[in-house]
């Protein structure tokens, strides 16, 4: 056997060696039902998948943005020919073929706007290639109230499809009642935050613009130091953007506040301020911190008291920043304390502990409300945690 020869019978062998070692890979370890998945685990993927598509938008509301954006994802879930939402006067999209039978739907779906019951109806239509020639429609309701329908048009009628059509209905209505429960959250916090601002009271603006024109003459320097921290208080505390803040935001507005309140009452209020640098960017409701220490300075000032300290703490704990805010002033009966915290205090009575406490608990959980330490003549001590991260809380 010549060179060249022998050469192509050891490639040829070990040509055969290689297949054989990888055949014998392939049938030693069998492929796994998970690596490759039964059609049913396929189908429950796809349509779970298309439906994490479709709900975001719906989480803003049935508007016509949302409808365009979710109304591909909803004709897939139905495997229909077309799909058509609308609200309750007009068509927000229209989805696959037969876009032409748009200008009859507020018509054909008038009598389910009013009783709210589901309908099917035929399509009457004069293009005799046009596949559309039955429809179910749904209402999609919330709080009993017809917010719009959900129209499923397909070649002929089927029941299958006014079932598919009916759950499909029912499963957008849910997203549009998260979307209400959005919105009634956002309204909340805003009345919320409305009842915090009109707390900041004619009597401390006054006392305040008062306190600055008595430094006019006798030091303007200090006179226009403290315009500019009424200025940024203002602006602060008014501000028209955003739910939440940070921390380093909210402590500095509250130095504003006590460098006004200082230059009313000089030496008689003393405060210790001390933060931990690593808490700063912690984020958290905002105007939340600031009527705590405004409670702080009404009751440590409140009555005969000749001087009061307010100590205010924000510290590391953990995976939580801790902020303490203490005063030794007058105090308040623990009874009353919970009356307040109740609700049951009157139009105006600690309403700021009662707000905060409210919020804190709405954003974070109940275990995260003021915990508050007083009795009578005893002070207050009045401890928020927060969480350092929490889904949906940023400050901006």
């Amino acid at each position: 056997m010549t060179g060249a020869g022998y050469a192509a019978v050891v490639l040829l062998v070990l040509l055969l060696l290689g297949a054989g070692f990888l055949l014998g890979r392939r049938t030693a370890r069998p492929v796994r039902t998970s690596d490759v998945g039964t059609p049913v685990e396929h189908a429950t993927f796809e349509t779970l998948h298309t439906a994490s598509l479709a709900a975001p938008p719906l989480r803003a509301g049935l508007t016509e943005e949302s409808a365009r954006k979710s109304a591909r994802g909803l004709r897939s879930l139905l495997g229909t020919d077309a799909l058509c939402l609308t609200d309750r006067d007009r068509v927000l999209v229209w989805d696959g073929a037969g876009e032409h039978h748009g200008r009859h739907v507020m018509d054909q779906v008038r009598g389910l706007l009013a009783s709210g019951r589901d309908t099917a109806f035929v399509s009457d239509c004069d293009d005799l290639d046009c596949p559309l020639r039955w429809a179910v429609a749904v209402p999609l309701t919330v709080d009993h109230r017809v917010l719009g329908t959900l129209i499923a048009y397909a070649p002929r009628e089927s029941a299958v499809l006014a079932r598919a059509a009916g759950e499909v209905a029912r499963w957008v209505c849910v997203q549009l009642e998260l979307a209400e429960l959005d919105r009634s959250r956002t309204q909340l916090i805003e009345a919320e935050i409305r009842a915090l601002r009109a707390q900041i009271s004619p009597h401390f603006i006054f006392n305040s613009l008062a306190a600055i024109a008595s430094f006019v003459r006798t030091d303007p320097e200090q006179a226009r130091e403290l315009l500019l921290e009424f200025a940024d208080f203002t602006r602060y505390s008014f501000r028209s953007h955003g739910d939440f803040t940070t921390l380093a935001d909210e402590l500095h507005s509250i130095d504003q506040y006590l460098a006004l309140v200082r230059a009313r009452f000089g030496e008689r209020l003393a405060v210790t301020l001390q933060v931990a640098p690593e808490v700063l960017p912690v984020a958290l409701p905002f105007l939340c911190l600031q009527p705590l220490v405004e409670n702080a300075v009404k009751h440590g000032l409140e009555g005969a008291v000749t001087s009061s300290r307010i100590t205010i703490s924000a510290l590391d704990a953990g995976s939580e920043a801790e902020v303490v805010i203490e005063d030794d002033g007058t105090g308040m009966d623990p009874e009353r304390l919970r009356h307040i915290l109740r609700g049951e205090g009157g139009n105006s009575t600690g309403i700021g502990l009662l707000n905060v406490d409210e919020r804190l608990r709405q954003v974070y959980g109940d275990d995260y409300g003021l915990v508050i330490e007083t009795g009578i003549g005893a002070g207050m001590k009045i401890t928020v945690r927060l969480p350092k991260y929490r889904a949906g809380v940023h400050g901006s």
